[in-house]
């Protein structure tokens, strides 16, 4: 006769790894994604706890729990919007072989990244207002910037190499010129619409600034003039 199983070897319902800190990591996300536009609609003294709790199907105290408190909060949604940014940035498909045309990539990538994603501009806003006393509590505040500039670096590299940039470029500047002409337009959009007296959210708008920051920027790096 078959000997019936032990307690020690009969068969349990398995627990599934890692159900729990799947679980966290879900309401977590959820806060941080809730947090982003809120903030992004209200800002930082406008976004309340409860406002971010409503919007994520959550409790306040699961804010505290995860982020200590709404300060702590911002500080990872300025830390959020930074590392989406730099995963998009590095989807990129660039031929740094060909650098002007991968310059040229590079600064349409960052147009449209502005313009396709309007919270970004709006929370760094934000936390321009608060003169970057969040961002600077992060420590990876500057880990952020450095694959941006790194990609340009590396095009501006190769440009001197094939001698069609200049020598004395530094990848810092150039990015800066690029968000600069980026970001203003993208955040003064509604208030230089009623001064020009035009839409500049109009895409036929938008496409011709476009193309005046491309060629810009190209005429600013390159040796020869560049043709349009």
């Amino acid at each position: 006769m078959p000997t019936p199983p032990s307690r020690t070897t009969a068969a349990r319902p398995a627990r599934k790894t890692g159900a729990r800190e799947r679980s966290a990591e879900t309401t977590r996300d959820s806060l941080l994604r809730a947090a982003i536009r809120v903030f992004a609609k209200h800002g930082l003294d406008g976004g309340s706890v409860d406002k971010i709790s409503r919007a994520a199907k959550s409790h306040d105290r699961m804010i505290y729990y995860y982020f200590g408190n709404k300060e702590g909060l911002f500080v990872a949604v300025l830390e959020e919007i930074y590392r989406r940014f730099n995963d998009a940035e590095a989807a990129i498909d660039l031929d740094i072989t060909q650098p002007t045309e991968a310059l040229r990539v590079v600064v349409q990538f960052v147009m449209q990244y502005y313009q396709k994603h309007p919270e970004f501009v709006t929370l760094l806003n934000s936390e321009n207002l608060h003169r970057g006393k969040h961002i600077v509590k992060s420590d990876r505040a500057r880990e952020y910037s450095s694959p941006a500039i790194g990609i340009i670096e590396r095009v501006l590299r190769s440009g001197v190499e094939q001698g069609v940039f200049r020598r004395e470029l530094v990848a810092r500047d150039v990015y800066m010129m690029v968000a600069a002409l980026g970001y203003f337009y993208q955040s003064n959009r509604y208030t230089l619409s009623a001064f020009l007296g035009e839409d500049l959210e109009a895409p036929q708008t938008f496409a011709r600034w476009e193309a005046f920051v491309i060629d810009s920027v190209l005429r600013t790096v390159s040796i020869q003039p560049v043709s349009g």
